[in-house]
């Protein structure tokens, strides 16, 4: 495993790599418990700090970029990075079935493994762990939890007009650090000004103007 933590109670990282069919084969607790507490803690930590990366989102998009980042498929994907599958203990009916590679358990894993750390240390120290672990994904999330603006409004612009005009998009002003930058970008079809946005990244700031062309048309 290439955790990235070392645990002072190693107690808490055994009972959180211990499945549920293990537990019942052995009459011992199993890591659901510590499931349920990391659960809590991502959601805090990922909602604090996609509140922080995304001023420009309301309470529906900041909801939406929060269940992309903590589904299912994200957190399998980052216990894999992890390793974690090569340290979870199980029972023998789930051995025989191949739990090592699914989804549900290597998310249940994770949520575990952060429950336990954040008992071994502090919610600080597991804050820290939560970023270090998702890097980019949380500033990037954006793109992935909303619908594709750019994408759509090519199609419909494709559609109406008849023509392979594209939408252009052009950055309008990059101000802050390199670490927390800002990007202002405008949306421009038949050199006409459509739609404005803001981001941590261009990419983010060109989807906003796509979705804000979006919202002009509808207005």
């Amino acid at each position: 495993m290439n955790i990235g933590y070392e645990f002072k109670n190693k107690r808490l990282l055994d009972l959180a790599l211990t499945h549920i069919s293990l537990a019942n084969d052995m009459k011992k607790d199993s890591n659901q418990r510590l499931e349920f507490l990391g659960d809590s803690v991502l959601s805090f930590v990922i909602a604090s700090e996609i509140y922080r990366l995304h001023p420009e989102c309301d309470e529906g998009d900041l909801t939406k970029i929060r269940a992309a980042l903590v589904c299912e498929k994200s957190l399998a994907e980052l216990a894999g990075e992890l390793e974690l599958g090569t340290g979870i203990k199980f029972g023998r009916s789930e051995a025989k079935s191949d739990g090592v590679h699914k989804a549900s358990i290597l998310a249940d894993t994770f949520e575990a493994v952060l429950g336990a750390i954040y008992l071994d240390s502090d919610v600080e120290t597991a804050k820290k762990w939560v970023l270090r672990v998702f890097g980019d994904r949380i500033k990037d999330a954006e793109i992935s939890a909303e619908i594709n603006y750019k994408s759509e409004l090519q199609i419909f612009f494709q559609k109406r007009d008849k023509n392979t005009e594209v939408v252009r998009y052009r950055l309008v002003n990059k101000s802050g650090p390199d670490h927390n930058p800002s990007f202002s970008v405008e949306a421009v079809y038949q050199e006409k000004i459509i739609g404005i946005g803001k981001g941590k990244s261009r990419k983010v700031a060109e989807q906003n103007a796509a979705k804000d062309a979006f919202e002009r048309m509808e207005k």
